[in-house]
């Protein structure tokens, strides 16, 4: 059996974030630069990223669009 590791970057207000179980009240941030932890897991050599919205989540509408466009742009590899 084979699979493949997608990293994940989960955006909440512009910034690359991790929540405790689920919980918006339990945020660790870990970059303000989305667009450079991208390049750098491209660099890293992933096939392709899972980029999440939490505010757009939560709101039921897009809200992180812009920096999702950069992350885009920026990187060669599927997202």
């Amino acid at each position: 059996m084979t699979f493949e590791v997608i990293p994940a970057i989960d955006l909440r207000g512009g910034r690359c974030v991790r929540l405790f179980q689920g919980d918006y009240g339990r945020e660790t941030a870990y970059s303000d630069d989305p667009v450079g932890v991208a390049r750098r897991w491209e660099s890293l050599g992933a096939p392709r990223l899972h980029v999440v919205d939490l505010d757009g989540a939560r709101e039921g509408h897009p809200v992180n669009h812009g920096v999702m466009a950069a992350i885009c742009a920026a990187v060669g590899i599927p997202v």
